[in-house]
């Protein structure tokens, strides 16, 4: 679907690289200009654009977005071109020569054969090709839908099905694998079928709201008015109510159409694209981009409309009252001025994010600057929670999540704002495990050199960083399953949908273990005065992390009791490992015995917490440690400690001079260490006793 834009154009100095905005296109588009072409077509089943000439077809792959891809070619036969589309497997291109005639062309063989109506009286609307079991090719007429299977080697098509409709126009999307037939005086009553590998599903008729700008009147509903969106893998009908100067939204479910509300445009051209599930409705004759993020049920837009943005484009054409003869004479110069406009007259806007210039013949990627989104709003948990769902540049979304939450706790933020900014954090990477999108840690060094420059940035340091109807059916939606069979009426309905596949990214969900690396340890080395409200944060954060059931690993217990210790809050940090605030664990247990080393409470919690998880080699070291020698044997030997040497005890005896306790050390070893007797330590310390005994007879 695609909708058409006004004849005005930014600016050039608005469309440099300096401009703000948070939507933008990156030069250099993706050129489609060949001689005697007769037009742009765009197959959203294969993301080809194509391009035709009287005998040949070159088509660019759109996806991945390349503006340096090299086109294909096949040859056809001369004739009109009115519709053209690949079949899914790429081995036959469908052309639609009139509305009576779609002639097929085999790639390989060179064969080719024609489909036409019967009778006469019917005329093509269009057509498409599904991977539906049932059918390969959907002919879409004035009278309805013929379901055909497309035989290759007896060079014609069989018909499956037939649907008969009253159709004065339709829209149909791969993507969604939806088509709607629009009917009725207005064309506002709609038939909706979905072709998905699982079968083919019927959804009841429904009919779009119309204001009347008159009492009598009757609006007709065009079909550049009517979009079909994938937003989170739901399918919504978008529809442009240009009287109510409204954008009306409807959502499939297997047994009912429901609006969903409506947002308010303000320009009477009006084109919708999707970006990273964000929806983008652009007002043409304003020259800018709104953004909706339909998750969030709010009909507030994310941020203040502001101009799409061209960015990359040479200097000598953004500035070119500055431009000098030298500038003049280089190749940058040469770059058509046409590449500089944005919403030139012909440009048409296709689902989900591409722009086509179709007089210029060029291709462009429409692009969210996340970065830019981030710095826009002080509400810090929204802004978290709106890049914790984005997935094109999962990598760059978990950076900023990071940078904005270093920031956040650097700033000494309310420690509420904080916890909220912390618990999206943890309720997202729960969910991200649940889901399985999550892929453990941050790849490679590459991506924590990105964070560093993030820190260092004073975009994100010194910029204000921040942040529908209840469901009463099963909703139509995509899913990435594609041999999902199809249920009850109220099981869901699943369309197989390869591009959704083919972006799945790392998740930006941002684990516990990147919390301490990326934000709480650089945190403790550049704060300075009291560690009290790090603290705070810390706790917050061990809550959140406790409400979604996640462990999270010592060394953030380790950082709390270091920050405690040094601030001598000795009586809280008591209360916290008691009530088992701070989890348990053989780091935590060091840890208190280093910090209790000016008070002796701290190091008996640490000392019994070694003794409770069983490390009882480490307890009696510690008991050694601290001269406990013969309850440390008595416990060596009630837990069978065999790890621990007797030189250890031996020396550690010795050096208390005590002669007594000498004694008493190699008595135990040598009534239950098997062996003991025979040993160099023991006729070295029994000699050393010896001695120590006669020099005191002396």
């Amino acid at each position: 679907m695609s909708g058409k834009a006004s004849s005005s154009q930014l600016s050039v100095s608005s469309s440099g690289s300096g401009g703000l905005s948070h939507v933008y296109i990156q030069h250099p588009p993706l050129r489609c200009n060949v001689p005697r072409s007769r037009g742009l077509f765009y197959d959203d089943g294969n993301k080809l654009l194509c391009s035709p000439t009287s005998d040949q077809v070159f088509s660019w792959k759109t996806a991945p977005f390349d503006p340096l891809v090299a086109p294909t070619s096949d040859l056809i036969s001369e004739g009109p071109i009115l519709s053209i589309r690949y079949s899914l497997d790429a081995k036959i291109i469908a052309i639609q020569r009139t509305s009576q005639e779609i002639q097929f062309f085999h790639r390989e063989t060179g064969q080719n054969f024609c489909h036409k109506c019967k009778p006469e009286s019917e005329s093509i609307l269009g057509f498409f090709w599904t991977d539906c079991p049932l059918c390969h090719f959907v002919l879409v007429k004035n009278s309805g839908l013929d379901l055909l299977a497309c035989d290759a080697e007896s060079k014609s098509l069989q018909l499956v099905k037939t649907r008969k409709l009253n159709v004065s126009w339709y829209l149909y999307t791969h993507e969604s694998r939806m088509v709607l037939l629009a009917s009725g005086m207005q064309c506002n009553t709609f038939s909706g079928f979905q072709f998905s590998s699982a079968g083919i599903v019927c959804l009841p008729k429904f009919e779009m709201i119309m204001a009347k700008s008159e009492a009598n009147s009757k609006p007709v509903l065009a079909a550049e008015d009517v979009y079909i969106a994938t937003i989170y893998g739901r399918i919504y009908c978008l529809q442009i109510d240009r009287v109510a100067m409204l954008l009306h939204s409807y959502r499939f479910y297997q047994d009912a159409v429901v609006q969903q509300g409506s947002l308010p445009i303000y320009s009477s051209q009006i084109a919708v694209s999707v970006v990273d599930n964000v929806l983008l409705i652009h007002q043409v004759d304003a020259k800018v981009v709104i953004l909706y993020d339909i998750f969030a049920n709010s009909r507030a837009p994310i941020s203040a409309p502001l101009p799409l943005l061209l960015r990359g484009l040479p200097r000598s054409n953004s500035f070119t009252s500055r431009s000098t003869a030298k500038d003049s004479e280089s190749p940058e110069a040469n770059i058509s001025d046409s590449e500089s406009k944005i919403y030139g007259d012909d440009w048409t806007f296709m689902i989900p994010d591409l722009a086509c210039d179709v007089s210029n013949k060029l291709l462009w990627k429409i692009n969210l600057d996340l970065e830019a989104i981030s710095a826009c709003s002080s509400e810090v948990p929204s802004v978290l929670e709106f890049l914790q769902h984005r997935k094109l540049e999962a990598s760059k979304a978990k950076q900023l999540c990071l940078a904005i939450t270093h920031n956040l706790i650097l700033e000494r933020r309310p420690v509420l704002m904080v916890a909220k900014a912390v618990e999206v954090l943890m309720v997202s990477y729960s969910q991200s495990l649940k889901t399985g999108s999550y892929l453990k840690g941050i790849k490679d060094t590459e991506d924590n050199a990105q964070f560093k420059s993030l820190k260092t940035n004073p975009k994100v340091n010194k910029e204000k960083l921040s942040g529908g109807a209840e469901r009463s059916s099963t909703e139509v939606h995509i899913s990435s399953s594609q041999s999902q069979q199809l249920g009850p009426a109220n099981s869901p309905l699943n369309a197989s949908v390869s591009e959704r596949q083919e972006s799945q990214l790392t998740s930006p969900a941002i684990s516990p273990d990147e919390m301490y690396s990326f934000v709480f340890a650089p945190v403790e080395e550049e704060m300075v005065g009291d560690s009290s409200y790090l603290v705070a944060i810390i706790l917050e954060f061990l809550r959140s992390a406790s409400s979604v059931k996640k462990k999270v690993r010592p060394n953030i217990n380790v950082l709390a009791i270091q920050l405690l210790a040094r601030n001598e809050r000795y009586a809280e940090l008591s209360l916290f490992i008691i009530n088992k605030v701070l989890e348990p664990s053989k780091k935590v247990a060091m840890q208190l015995l280093e910090s209790g080393s000016q008070n002796s409470q701290v190091r008996k919690l640490g000392l019994d917490m070694l003794r409770q998880l069983s490390f009882h080699h480490d307890y009696v070291l510690q008991l050694v440690q601290d001269g406990y020698y013969l309850e440390a044997l008595r416990y060596a030997r009630k837990h069978k400690v065999v790890t621990v040497r007797p030189s250890l005890f031996l020396e550690a005896a010795l050096a208390s001079n005590d002669s007594q306790l000498l004694a008493a050390v190699l008595r135990f070893f040598s009534d239950f260490t098997p062996g003991f007797k025979t040993t160099s330590d023991c006729h070295t310390y029994n000699r050393i006793l010896y001695e120590m005994n006669s020099a005191v007879a002396v």
